[in-house]
C-alpha cells in the first residue's frame, strides 16, 4: 500500500498543474478503492492460511503468522488514513469563508 502511495505521489498525473477536479476526483477514488480492495485481500488471505492451519492442513505457521502481521498492519495503515482524512474534512469545515 505504501508503494502504490509513492508511485501515486510520482506518477505524471500529479506532476501536472492542470488537472481537472473530476479527473482528480475519479484518480482518487480509483486509488481508494484499490487501497481497499488490497487490504480486504491480505484479511481473505490471512483468514485463509489461519483456517487451513486450524484444520491441520500442511502449512507453515510462519507463512499464517506473516500473513497475519501484514494484514493486521495493513488495516492499520486505511484506519489511520480514514483518520487523518476525517481530521482534515473537520478542519476544512471549521475554516471561514
Amino acid at each position: 500500500m505504501i508503494d502504490r502511495i509513492q508511485r501515486a505521489a510520482l506518477s505524471p498525473a500529479v506532476q501536472q498543474q492542470t488537472i481537472k477536479p473530476a479527473e482528480a476526483q475519479r484518480a482518487f477514488s480509483q486509488f481508494l478503492k484499490e487501497a481497499i480492495q488490497e487490504v480486504n485481500k491480505r484479511q481473505i488471505q490471512s483468514d485463509q492460511l489461519t483456517m487451513k492451519l486450524a484444520r491441520g492442513e500442511n502449512v507453515d505457521l510462519h507463512n499464517v503468522m506473516i500473513a497475519s502481521q501484514k494484514a493486521s498492519v495493513s488495516l492499520q495503515l486505511a484506519i489511520e488514513v480514514r483518520n487523518k482524512v476525517v481530521e482534515a474534512y473537520q478542519e476544512v469545515m471549521r475554516m471561514q469563508v
